[in-house]
């Protein structure tokens, strides 16, 4: 299995390795946004789009659902032992610096993990952190569609057998534009100030 989660690695670094050089072909880049690490994904690069999932009461949800909002969109699973918690309470602290600007953003869980991720796990999983933060599952093909979608990459970690299996996966949060279209991309590592001035940077463009 080791082995495996080495090839796991390998793919995500091709598809940065990808990303970087379309950006140098295209002028360069990635430019950072004023006052934030978040990367600005120039056009050729789609990341994004449609997804029909279901929410923590098992409500049907899609990406039109969020229309008119920014959405701060984070693939991850509940069972995850150190970096999703870390990711999500940073997300929790950035949406508290923004203040009331916060209202305009539309925090998302979206699981990779949706055999145990259940709409019930993964609401009560969503409120440890922050009530505002919208916890989605669905079934097996909705999420690979979405991930498909998001350039996520994800994958068993230990045998389908094991009950206490873990998940490897991709570790970025998206914020897509009022649109659906991805305004910024931001790097885990990130800290909350950096997430906050750098959403705050993207809503006040937008005004």
């Amino acid at each position: 299995m080791r082995m495996l989660r080495w090839i796991a690695y390998g793919l995500v670094a091709v598809v940065l390795v990808a990303w970087g050089l379309i950006w140098v072909q295209q002028g360069g880049l990635g430019r950072l946004d004023t006052a934030s690490v978040g990367m600005s994904v120039p056009g050729g690069v789609s990341v994004g789009g449609p997804f029909s999932l279901v929410d923590s009461a098992g409500k049907p949800v899609t990406d039109a659902s969020f229309r008119g909002r920014f959405m701060l969109v984070y693939f991850g699973y509940t069972f995850c032992p150190d970096v999703c918690p870390t990711e999500l309470q940073m997300v929790a602290n950035a949406l508290a610096l923004l203040g009331k600007d916060a209202d305009r953003v539309a925090p998302i869980f979206i699981t990779v993990d949706p055999e145990r991720d259940t709409p019930e796990v993964i609401g009560g999983y969503t409120k440890l952190f922050d009530p505002r933060l919208i916890g989605l599952t669905g079934t097996p093909a909705q999420i690979a569609a979405a991930a498909k979608a998001y350039r996520v990459y994800y994958a068993r970690a230990t045998s389908k057998d094991s009950a206490t299996y873990l998940m490897d996966h991709s570790s970025f949060i998206y914020l897509m534009g009022p649109d659906g279209k991805l305004s910024a991309l931001f790097k885990q590592g990130t800290t909350a100030q950096e997430l906050a001035d750098g959403i705050r940077a993207k809503l006040a463009g937008a005004s």
